[in-house]
Protein backbone atom coordinates (compact mmCIF):
# COMPACT_ATOMS: atom_id res chain seq x y z
CA UNK A 1 0.00 0.00 0.00
CA UNK A 2 1.44 3.63 -0.95
CA UNK A 3 2.75 5.55 1.90
CA UNK A 4 2.19 9.48 2.47
CA UNK A 5 5.33 12.25 3.60
CA UNK A 6 4.41 11.81 7.45
CA UNK A 7 6.72 15.31 7.83
CA UNK A 8 3.61 17.09 6.24
CA UNK A 9 1.69 15.92 9.32
CA UNK A 10 3.98 17.93 11.17
CA UNK A 11 2.74 21.40 9.94
CA UNK A 12 0.44 23.15 12.18
CA UNK A 13 -2.20 24.19 10.72
CA UNK A 14 -3.09 25.46 7.39
CA UNK A 15 -0.96 27.64 5.58
CA UNK A 16 -0.83 31.87 6.56
CA UNK A 17 -2.52 32.94 3.30
CA UNK A 18 -5.07 30.26 3.21
CA UNK A 19 -6.26 31.17 6.39
CA UNK A 20 -6.60 34.61 6.11
CA UNK A 21 -8.69 33.72 2.50
CA UNK A 22 -10.71 32.08 4.41
CA UNK A 23 -11.92 34.36 7.29
CA UNK A 24 -12.57 36.49 4.61
CA UNK A 25 -14.40 34.58 2.60
CA UNK A 26 -16.75 33.70 5.68
CA UNK A 27 -16.78 37.29 6.48
CA UNK A 28 -17.68 38.51 3.01
CA UNK A 29 -20.59 35.49 2.61
CA UNK A 30 -22.04 37.28 5.64
CA UNK A 31 -22.25 40.50 5.00
CA UNK A 32 -21.84 41.15 1.21
CA UNK A 33 -22.67 44.73 1.59
CA UNK A 34 -19.53 45.37 3.50
CA UNK A 35 -16.45 46.88 1.32
CA UNK A 36 -13.57 45.01 2.07
CA UNK A 37 -10.45 46.88 2.13
CA UNK A 38 -7.73 44.25 1.70
CA UNK A 39 -3.80 45.12 2.44
CA UNK A 40 -3.12 41.66 3.91
CA UNK A 41 -1.40 39.36 1.20
CA UNK A 42 1.40 40.79 -0.54
CA UNK A 43 -0.18 41.42 -4.29
CA UNK A 44 0.35 44.34 -6.54
CA UNK A 45 -2.90 45.87 -7.68
CA UNK A 46 -0.78 48.36 -10.62
CA UNK A 47 -0.74 46.99 -14.25
CA UNK A 48 1.89 46.02 -16.00
CA UNK A 49 3.82 48.70 -17.33
CA UNK A 50 3.38 49.42 -21.44
CA UNK A 51 7.17 48.47 -21.81
CA UNK A 52 6.55 45.13 -20.52
CA UNK A 53 2.97 44.64 -22.30
CA UNK A 54 4.95 45.87 -25.83
CA UNK A 55 7.46 43.41 -25.43
CA UNK A 56 4.91 40.42 -24.36
CA UNK A 57 2.53 41.42 -28.18
CA UNK A 58 5.88 40.92 -29.92
CA UNK A 59 6.54 37.74 -28.56
CA UNK A 60 3.39 36.48 -28.88
CA UNK A 61 3.70 37.40 -32.89
CA UNK A 62 6.50 35.60 -32.69
CA UNK A 63 5.16 32.62 -31.35
CA UNK A 64 2.54 32.59 -34.08
CA UNK A 65 5.64 32.74 -37.05
CA UNK A 66 7.30 29.28 -37.91
CA UNK A 67 10.79 31.19 -38.25
CA UNK A 68 10.41 32.98 -35.00
CA UNK A 69 8.61 29.55 -32.69
CA UNK A 70 9.96 28.86 -29.33
CA UNK A 71 9.16 25.54 -27.53
CA UNK A 72 10.88 24.68 -24.63
CA UNK A 73 12.55 27.12 -22.84
CA UNK A 74 16.58 26.46 -22.02
CA UNK A 75 17.35 25.07 -18.59
CA UNK A 76 18.73 28.28 -17.51
CA UNK A 77 16.83 30.44 -18.71
CA UNK A 78 16.88 32.53 -22.11
CA UNK A 79 20.60 34.20 -23.06
CA UNK A 80 18.85 37.35 -23.33
CA UNK A 81 17.90 37.46 -20.28
CA UNK A 82 20.39 36.46 -18.04
CA UNK A 83 22.33 38.66 -19.43
CA UNK A 84 20.22 41.67 -19.20
CA UNK A 85 20.33 40.70 -15.29
CA UNK A 86 23.73 39.68 -15.28
CA UNK A 87 24.70 43.39 -16.12
CA UNK A 88 21.50 45.18 -14.69
CA UNK A 89 20.99 43.82 -11.24
CA UNK A 90 25.02 42.69 -10.74
CA UNK A 91 27.99 44.15 -12.77
CA UNK A 92 26.74 47.87 -12.31
CA UNK A 93 26.49 47.10 -9.15
CA UNK A 94 30.20 46.58 -9.43
CA UNK A 95 29.13 42.55 -8.48
CA UNK A 96 30.87 39.59 -10.15
CA UNK A 97 28.14 37.09 -11.21
CA UNK A 98 27.83 36.01 -14.81
CA UNK A 99 24.74 35.29 -16.98
CA UNK A 100 26.01 31.51 -16.76
CA UNK A 101 25.28 31.45 -12.83
CA UNK A 102 22.00 32.61 -13.31
CA UNK A 103 18.68 30.54 -13.57
CA UNK A 104 15.38 31.65 -14.16
CA UNK A 105 12.27 30.50 -13.11
CA UNK A 106 8.89 30.83 -12.37
CA UNK A 107 9.07 32.57 -9.41
CA UNK A 108 11.10 32.93 -6.24
CA UNK A 109 8.42 31.45 -4.13
CA UNK A 110 9.14 28.38 -6.09
CA UNK A 111 12.85 28.34 -5.61
CA UNK A 112 13.16 29.51 -2.07
CA UNK A 113 10.98 26.34 -1.48
CA UNK A 114 13.23 24.00 -3.84
CA UNK A 115 16.25 24.83 -2.95
CA UNK A 116 16.51 23.30 0.01
CA UNK A 117 16.69 19.69 -2.32
CA UNK A 118 20.24 20.29 -2.55
CA UNK A 119 20.73 19.89 0.55
CA UNK A 120 21.20 16.92 3.07
CA UNK A 121 18.85 16.40 6.09
CA UNK A 122 20.46 16.41 8.86
CA UNK A 123 21.64 20.52 7.98
CA UNK A 124 20.24 22.44 10.47
CA UNK A 125 18.84 25.66 9.66
CA UNK A 126 18.43 29.08 11.11
CA UNK A 127 15.47 31.78 10.04
CA UNK A 128 14.65 34.76 11.19
CA UNK A 129 11.69 34.74 13.58
CA UNK A 130 9.47 36.38 11.96
CA UNK A 131 9.82 35.25 9.09
CA UNK A 132 8.17 33.82 5.34
CA UNK A 133 6.57 30.77 6.20
CA UNK A 134 7.70 28.84 2.82
CA UNK A 135 11.33 29.06 4.29
CA UNK A 136 10.43 26.70 7.45
CA UNK A 137 7.42 25.42 6.28
CA UNK A 138 9.37 23.07 2.77
CA UNK A 139 12.29 22.34 5.15
CA UNK A 140 9.40 21.09 7.35
CA UNK A 141 8.60 18.82 4.91
CA UNK A 142 11.10 17.47 3.81
CA UNK A 143 12.06 16.36 7.17
CA UNK A 144 15.00 18.37 7.87
CA UNK A 145 12.83 20.26 11.24
CA UNK A 146 12.46 17.94 13.70
CA UNK A 147 9.07 17.84 15.83
CA UNK A 148 6.69 21.02 16.51
CA UNK A 149 6.19 22.12 19.57
CA UNK A 150 3.02 23.67 20.67
CA UNK A 151 4.46 24.99 23.35
CA UNK A 152 6.92 27.27 22.40
CA UNK A 153 5.80 27.09 18.11
CA UNK A 154 8.81 26.30 17.06
CA UNK A 155 10.49 23.32 15.60
CA UNK A 156 12.96 21.42 17.98
CA UNK A 157 16.05 21.46 15.25
CA UNK A 158 15.54 24.81 13.89
CA UNK A 159 17.51 27.85 14.79
CA UNK A 160 15.21 30.76 15.43
CA UNK A 161 16.94 34.33 15.54
CA UNK A 162 14.49 36.99 17.21
CA UNK A 163 13.59 39.89 15.24
CA UNK A 164 12.04 42.00 17.91
CA UNK A 165 11.91 45.87 18.74
CA UNK A 166 14.87 45.89 20.95
CA UNK A 167 17.41 44.74 18.06
CA UNK A 168 15.46 46.80 15.51
CA UNK A 169 13.75 43.41 13.97
CA UNK A 170 17.31 42.82 12.61
CA UNK A 171 18.71 39.50 13.37
CA UNK A 172 21.99 38.79 15.45
CA UNK A 173 24.53 36.26 15.06
CA UNK A 174 23.08 33.18 16.18
CA UNK A 175 25.31 31.71 18.96
CA UNK A 176 24.31 27.90 17.78
CA UNK A 177 26.07 27.16 14.62
CA UNK A 178 23.44 26.34 11.64
CA UNK A 179 24.46 24.70 8.19
CA UNK A 180 21.95 26.72 6.02
CA UNK A 181 20.93 30.62 7.10
CA UNK A 182 18.06 32.45 5.58
CA UNK A 183 18.19 35.93 5.09
CA UNK A 184 15.38 38.23 3.77
CA UNK A 185 16.22 42.35 2.65
CA UNK A 186 14.43 43.83 2.76
CA UNK A 187 12.82 41.66 5.32
CA UNK A 188 9.30 40.19 4.86
CA UNK A 189 7.23 40.81 7.06
CA UNK A 190 8.99 43.46 9.20
CA UNK A 191 10.58 45.93 6.32
CA UNK A 192 13.88 46.04 8.33
CA UNK A 193 16.74 46.10 6.97
CA UNK A 194 20.80 45.85 7.51
CA UNK A 195 23.30 47.87 6.24
CA UNK A 196 26.31 46.67 3.81
CA UNK A 197 28.26 46.67 6.93
CA UNK A 198 25.79 44.27 8.71
CA UNK A 199 25.67 42.25 6.31
CA UNK A 200 29.34 41.25 5.76
CA UNK A 201 29.18 40.25 8.90
CA UNK A 202 27.10 37.28 8.13
CA UNK A 203 28.90 36.68 5.32
CA UNK A 204 32.07 36.68 7.67
CA UNK A 205 30.36 34.38 10.04
CA UNK A 206 28.77 31.93 7.05
CA UNK A 207 32.34 31.36 5.19
CA UNK A 208 33.86 31.08 9.21
CA UNK A 209 31.31 28.47 10.03
CA UNK A 210 30.93 26.56 6.58
CA UNK A 211 27.38 27.41 6.25
CA UNK A 212 25.32 29.08 3.62
CA UNK A 213 23.32 32.00 3.57
CA UNK A 214 20.07 31.74 1.29
CA UNK A 215 19.31 35.32 0.31
CA UNK A 216 15.58 36.48 -0.41
CA UNK A 217 16.25 40.21 -2.34
CA UNK A 218 13.09 39.67 -3.31
CA UNK A 219 12.15 43.41 -2.45
CA UNK A 220 15.34 44.82 -3.27
CA UNK A 221 13.75 47.57 -5.88
CA UNK A 222 12.30 49.49 -2.73
CA UNK A 223 15.35 50.45 -0.92
CA UNK A 224 15.63 53.81 -0.48
CA UNK A 225 18.65 54.44 1.60
CA UNK A 226 22.29 54.33 -0.03
CA UNK A 227 24.06 52.33 2.88
CA UNK A 228 21.53 49.64 2.02
CA UNK A 229 22.81 46.73 0.11
CA UNK A 230 20.90 45.96 -3.06
CA UNK A 231 22.08 42.14 -3.43
CA UNK A 232 24.51 39.71 -0.81
CA UNK A 233 27.59 39.76 -3.75
CA UNK A 234 28.07 43.36 -2.88
CA UNK A 235 29.64 41.93 0.38
CA UNK A 236 33.26 40.66 -0.07
CA UNK A 237 33.53 36.61 -0.01
CA UNK A 238 29.74 36.12 -0.54
CA UNK A 239 30.17 33.87 -3.94
CA UNK A 240 32.13 31.14 -1.82
CA UNK A 241 29.09 31.44 1.00
CA UNK A 242 25.65 32.37 -0.33
CA UNK A 243 22.75 31.71 -2.94
CA UNK A 244 20.29 34.54 -3.49
CA UNK A 245 17.04 34.43 -4.90
CA UNK A 246 15.20 37.22 -6.88
CA UNK A 247 11.46 37.90 -8.23
CA UNK A 248 9.94 39.97 -10.92
CA UNK A 249 6.67 39.80 -8.64
CA UNK A 250 7.19 42.81 -6.78
CA UNK A 251 9.30 45.24 -8.57
CA UNK A 252 7.93 44.83 -11.98
CA UNK A 253 4.26 43.34 -11.28
CA UNK A 254 4.48 39.49 -12.83
CA UNK A 255 2.47 38.62 -9.57
CA UNK A 256 0.19 37.21 -12.24
CA UNK A 257 2.79 36.13 -14.56
CA UNK A 258 5.25 34.43 -12.67
CA UNK A 259 9.15 34.97 -13.03
CA UNK A 260 12.44 34.74 -10.82
CA UNK A 261 15.59 33.75 -10.86
CA UNK A 262 18.19 32.32 -8.29
CA UNK A 263 21.88 32.97 -8.31
CA UNK A 264 24.24 30.11 -7.65
CA UNK A 265 27.92 31.48 -8.18
CA UNK A 266 30.32 28.30 -9.52
CA UNK A 267 32.72 29.29 -6.23
CA UNK A 268 30.10 28.04 -3.77
CA UNK A 269 31.09 24.51 -2.97
CA UNK A 270 30.73 22.08 -0.56
CA UNK A 271 33.89 20.05 -0.08
CA UNK A 272 34.86 19.44 -3.89
CA UNK A 273 31.26 19.87 -4.99
CA UNK A 274 29.80 22.49 -6.88
CA UNK A 275 26.17 23.41 -5.55
CA UNK A 276 25.76 25.40 -9.22
CA UNK A 277 26.25 21.69 -10.75
CA UNK A 278 23.89 20.41 -8.03
CA UNK A 279 21.27 23.64 -8.86
CA UNK A 280 21.89 22.88 -12.85
CA UNK A 281 21.04 19.31 -12.40
CA UNK A 282 17.79 19.41 -10.55
CA UNK A 283 17.18 22.38 -12.57
CA UNK A 284 17.23 20.76 -15.51
CA UNK A 285 15.36 17.23 -14.43
CA UNK A 286 12.23 19.29 -12.25
CA UNK A 287 12.50 22.92 -14.29
CA UNK A 288 10.18 26.01 -13.20
CA UNK A 289 11.12 28.04 -16.09
CA UNK A 290 9.09 30.67 -17.62
CA UNK A 291 7.90 30.54 -21.01
CA UNK A 292 9.43 32.31 -23.80
CA UNK A 293 7.13 35.28 -23.77
CA UNK A 294 7.48 35.79 -19.61
CA UNK A 295 11.09 35.54 -20.29
CA UNK A 296 11.16 38.54 -23.19
CA UNK A 297 8.97 40.36 -21.00
CA UNK A 298 11.10 40.30 -18.26
CA UNK A 299 13.98 41.87 -20.67
CA UNK A 300 12.10 44.45 -20.94
CA UNK A 301 11.79 45.29 -17.09
CA UNK A 302 15.41 46.30 -18.00
CA UNK A 303 14.97 48.45 -21.19
CA UNK A 304 15.39 52.66 -20.58
CA UNK A 305 11.58 52.49 -21.09
CA UNK A 306 11.53 49.68 -18.33
CA UNK A 307 13.49 51.06 -15.58
CA UNK A 308 11.35 54.40 -15.97
CA UNK A 309 7.87 52.93 -15.75
CA UNK A 310 8.92 50.77 -13.05
CA UNK A 311 10.91 53.40 -10.91
CA UNK A 312 7.45 54.91 -11.12
CA UNK A 313 5.32 52.24 -9.92
CA UNK A 314 7.86 51.27 -7.12
CA UNK A 315 7.57 55.21 -6.29
CA UNK A 316 4.09 54.54 -6.46
CA UNK A 317 3.74 51.69 -3.80
CA UNK A 318 6.03 53.55 -1.56
CA UNK A 319 3.91 56.56 -1.42
CA UNK A 320 1.23 54.37 -0.03
CA UNK A 321 3.70 53.08 2.68
CA UNK A 322 4.03 56.38 3.62
CA UNK A 323 0.75 57.17 4.14
CA UNK A 324 0.12 53.92 6.25
CA UNK A 325 3.23 54.54 8.43
CA UNK A 326 1.94 58.28 9.01
CA UNK A 327 -1.60 58.30 9.30
CA UNK A 328 -1.26 54.86 11.95
CA UNK A 329 1.86 56.95 13.70
CA UNK A 330 -0.02 60.11 13.87
CA UNK A 331 -3.05 58.31 15.39
CA UNK A 332 -1.42 56.78 18.17
CA UNK A 333 0.05 52.98 16.66
CA UNK A 334 3.32 52.18 16.87
CA UNK A 335 4.32 51.50 13.55
CA UNK A 336 8.15 50.36 11.81
CA UNK A 337 9.17 49.44 8.51
CA UNK A 338 7.79 51.52 4.96
CA UNK A 339 10.84 53.42 4.71
CA UNK A 340 12.80 50.51 2.41
CA UNK A 341 10.14 48.03 2.10
CA UNK A 342 6.24 48.27 1.30
CA UNK A 343 5.51 46.73 4.04
CA UNK A 344 4.43 48.59 7.43
CA UNK A 345 4.93 46.11 10.44
CA UNK A 346 2.40 47.11 13.34
CA UNK A 347 2.30 46.75 17.23
CA UNK A 348 -1.57 45.70 18.05
CA UNK A 349 -3.06 47.79 20.32
CA UNK A 350 -4.68 47.41 23.50
CA UNK A 351 -2.52 44.20 24.02
CA UNK A 352 -4.42 42.17 21.81
CA UNK A 353 -3.16 39.00 19.71
CA UNK A 354 -2.57 39.35 16.38
CA UNK A 355 -5.54 37.04 15.25
CA UNK A 356 -7.48 39.16 17.97
CA UNK A 357 -6.40 42.16 16.01
CA UNK A 358 -7.41 40.38 12.71
CA UNK A 359 -10.93 39.83 13.44
CA UNK A 360 -11.10 43.44 15.13
CA UNK A 361 -10.03 44.64 12.10
CA UNK A 362 -12.17 43.30 9.77
CA UNK A 363 -15.23 43.33 11.54
CA UNK A 364 -14.85 47.14 12.43
CA UNK A 365 -13.32 48.43 9.80
CA UNK A 366 -13.81 45.74 7.16
CA UNK A 367 -9.84 46.00 6.66
CA UNK A 368 -7.98 42.75 6.02
CA UNK A 369 -3.94 42.83 7.04
CA UNK A 370 -1.99 39.50 8.11
CA UNK A 371 -1.62 38.36 11.86
CA UNK A 372 2.35 38.93 12.96
CA UNK A 373 1.78 35.16 14.61
CA UNK A 374 1.72 33.44 11.21
CA UNK A 375 5.07 34.22 10.31
CA UNK A 376 6.66 32.84 13.92
CA UNK A 377 6.17 33.24 17.62
CA UNK A 378 7.79 36.65 17.98
CA UNK A 379 5.25 38.07 15.68
CA UNK A 380 2.89 37.43 18.32
CA UNK A 381 1.41 40.96 19.04
CA UNK A 382 2.00 42.55 15.94
CA UNK A 383 0.66 42.87 12.49
CA UNK A 384 1.71 43.52 8.82
CA UNK A 385 -0.32 45.88 6.67
CA UNK A 386 0.99 45.92 2.69
CA UNK A 387 1.24 49.16 0.16
CA UNK A 388 0.28 47.11 -2.72
CA UNK A 389 -3.41 48.35 -2.52
CA UNK A 390 -4.39 51.15 -4.50
CA UNK A 391 -3.69 54.68 -3.34
CA UNK A 392 -7.37 55.11 -2.79
CA UNK A 393 -8.69 52.08 -0.66
CA UNK A 394 -5.00 52.79 1.12
CA UNK A 395 -5.85 55.98 2.42
CA UNK A 396 -9.53 54.85 3.07
CA UNK A 397 -8.17 52.00 5.46
CA UNK A 398 -5.92 54.52 7.16
CA UNK A 399 -9.02 56.59 7.93
CA UNK A 400 -10.77 53.55 8.91
CA UNK A 401 -8.27 52.56 11.52
CA UNK A 402 -7.49 56.11 12.76
CA UNK A 403 -11.49 55.79 13.76
CA UNK A 404 -11.19 52.76 15.73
Amino acid sequence: MFKINENYLKLPGSYLFSTIGKKVAAYTAAHPEKNIIRLGIGDVTQPLAPAIIDAMHKAVDEMGVKETFHGYAPDLGYEFLRAAIAKNDYADRGCDISADEIFVSDGAKCDSGNIQEIFSLDNRIAVCDPVYPVYVDTNVMAGRTGNYNPQTEQFENVIYMPCVAENNFAPELPKETPDIIYLCFPNNPTGSTITKAQLQEWVDFANKVGAVIIYDAAYEAYISEEDVPHTIYECEGARTCAIELKSFSKNAGFTGTRLGYTVVPKDLKCKDVSLHSLWARRHGTKYNGAPYIIQRAGEAVYSDEGKVQLKAQVAYYMNNAKVIYEGLKSAGYTVSGGVNAPYIWLKTPDKMTSWEFFDYLLEKANVVGTPGSGFGPHGEGYFRLTAFGTYENTVAAVERMKAL
